[in-house]
């Protein structure tokens, strides 16, 4: 198979089409969406431990919904898929949603993946407006409005910088989180650097933190919702 680009106006970087998917490229870097890197941490004996997973379970849901309304690139989107949620995602940015849409097709042809995203569906759209009009309650509205800021390692850290040529994080937080409330769901969970602030200066009802992140937990009163 050959390679298809397609340089994007004056932001620095291209998409880039090989054999292995759309992957965005620049500074020297490649960055590709793969679910299948995740793969260890879908294992069922790691899977409940994860933070992210705690932090969205809901009790007595079987067959629970999720909205990640900041995807990004879909991999805390994959853990609550995996951990049994119909996620749907939200992500703006046209460039990142075909990096996600590209990750999405090719992890279906996996026999280890296929039947984890099945339950997750991409809208390509800004998730202020798409959560007042999202049609259902959600259990979860999950927030990550810092993407792609934290990562661990300075080579990830680098990597995650060519996103930043297309997207900022979040600068309207009291905004994304009125939406995220107003779509009534039963927990609002939001990711935050270990030592950062409350979104939008909100106190959450609880929190779950480890050594690189922290989730903020937000459980609206009954009738709220």
């Amino acid at each position: 198979m050959g390679t298809d680009s397609n340089r994007l106006g004056d932001k620095g970087v291209e998409l880039r089409r090989d054999a292995e998917g759309l992957a965005l490229v620049g500074d020297g870097m490649v960055l590709r969406a793969d679910f299948a890197c995740l793969l260890p941490r879908l294992r069922p004996d790691r899977l409940g431990r994860e933070l992210l997973v705690r932090a969205a379970r809901v009790r007595g849901a079987e067959a629970p919904t999720a909205v990640d309304a900041t995807a990004g690139l879909g991999e805390d989107s994959l853990l609550l898929a995996a951990a049994g949620f119909a996620v749907t995602m939200f992500e703006q940015d046209p460039v990142i949603a075909a990096l996600l849409r590209d990750a999405l097709e090719r992890a279906a042809n996996e026999p280890q993946l296929a039947s984890v995203v099945a339950r997750m569906t991409l809208i390509e759209g800004d998730s202020v407006a798409g959560l007042r009009e999202v049609g259902f309650s959600p259990d979860v509205v999950f927030l990550d409005p810092m993407f792609p800021e934290r990562t661990k390692s300075a080579a990830v850290k680098k990597k995650f910088q060519l996103l930043h040529h297309l997207e900022r994080p979040c600068d309207n937080e009291g905004e994304l989180l009125a939406s995220a409330l107003a779509a009534r769901p039963r927990k609002v969970v939001i990711k935050r650097p270990p030592k950062g602030p409350w979104l939008a200066g909100v106190k959450p009802s609880h929190s779950l933190a480890g050594k690189a992140v922290r989730y903020d937990v937000i459980v609206p009163p009954p009738s709220s919702r």
